[in-house]
């Protein structure tokens, strides 16, 4: 059995980077290749809103977008308008005389990038890594060997950061424990480990939650932690609990399904209840950091949502009934914002 409570000797931290900037590069490519943002740029500095309309784009992914190249030191904010930097103007407008655009390659030769550019005119998810033969991960965890795959996956990262969440936020008074969409439950059984007064619950629908079955039961935890199967779109959140789990959810949806979660943990939490949400989050005001703004990329590319910012869900968080989080770091740039039911 796993030794919920353990860190491992090495920080991996670096090899977490190589994961979650991986289509990083592809958005540059993309934006380079594809569209010579950067020239236009500099003859027009432009809001999200103001590239998006000028290219036919919509927000989501111009957001995303322009967060990593402002997180790369390509871009910078003045109040809502974006601008190149020196490095940018020097170097990726097609006049400068130190133009690097050839030496990158073709958006065609770069199916990522090509995805992006798609994803860019119409804010629809790619099929999962770009696969022939798979659908958007939200279909395709729908059938039970993509999801073991997936959730496989996102297991042996929760390894890591589960037992890290677990070692920073005091739980010692709470008792029942609501992990919404837990995966293989792994934070779920992680903090009953540090906490053996708490119970939990993991909410996940079909066929996810016999995946999350078999894995609490594998690591012995079984008698104190059950599966709920529901789907948290459709289904009120179910009452009796007094800690609401959010581990790496939210980023997978766009906000209004964001704020309607939230509402939903606001409806089912008595007033005192917990709220952890845990993610990469974006700084206050988005500019880095790099590694989360690269992180942002992958979603974006994936599923229909990003990486946000603490003050975008600090501010949704109160429009639910919360109080003002407090943010607690876990691992490999992830952290949790906690806050309680008014």
């Amino acid at each position: 059995m796993d030794d919920l409570t353990a860190a491992p000797a090495t920080d991996p931290t670096p090899i977490y980077r190589s994961r979650d900037e991986l289509f990083a590069d592809d958005m540059f490519i993309a934006a380079l290749k594809g569209f010579d943002f950067f020239s236009w740029l500099d003859t027009t500095p432009s809001s999200v809103e103001g590239i998006a309309s000028h290219f036919g784009f919509h927000a989501r992914p111009v957001d995303v977008m322009t967060t990593l190249f402002v997180a790369r030191g390509l871009l910078e904010r003045r109040g809502d308008v974006l601008h190149l930097t020196a490095l940018a103007r020097e170097h990726l407008v097609s006049w400068s005389p130190w133009f690097l655009g050839p030496y990158f390659p073709k958006v065609t030769d770069r199916q990522i990038a090509i995805d992006l550019l798609e994803i860019l005119r119409t804010d629809r998810p790619a099929n999962y890594s770009s696969r022939k033969d798979t659908a958007d991960w939200h279909k395709a965890m729908e059938t039970e060997a993509f999801a073991q795959e997936f959730i496989a996956a996102m297991d042996c990262r929760g390894q890591l950061a589960a037992q890290a969440l677990a070692k920073r936020i005091d739980l010692r008074k709470r008792r029942r424990l609501l992990d919404i969409a837990g995966g293989s439950g792994i934070y779920a059984c992680s903090l009953a480990a540090h906490f053996p007064e708490l119970a939990a619950s993991v909410l996940e629908k079909p066929p996810v939650d016999r995946i999350a079955l078999r894995g609490i039961e594998r690591r012995g935890f079984g008698s104190r932690i059950d599966v709920v199967a529901s789907d948290m779109l459709t289904d009120p959140l179910p009452a009796g609990y007094d800690v609401h789990l959010w581990s790496n959810v939210l980023h997978d949806w766009d906000v209004p399904i964001v704020r309607q979660l939230l509402a939903a943990s606001a409806a089912a939490l008595a007033p005192g209840g917990a709220i952890v949400i845990h993610d990469a989050f974006l700084n206050a005001d988005k500019t880095g950091p790099a590694q989360i703004a690269a992180y942002s990329v992958l979603l974006m590319h994936v599923t229909q949502g990003r990486c946000f910012s603490v003050a975008e869900m600090a501010g949704w968080l109160a429009e639910a009934g919360f109080s003002a989080p407090i943010e607690v770091p876990s691992a490999v740039g992830r952290s949790a914002l906690i806050a309680k039911k008014i």
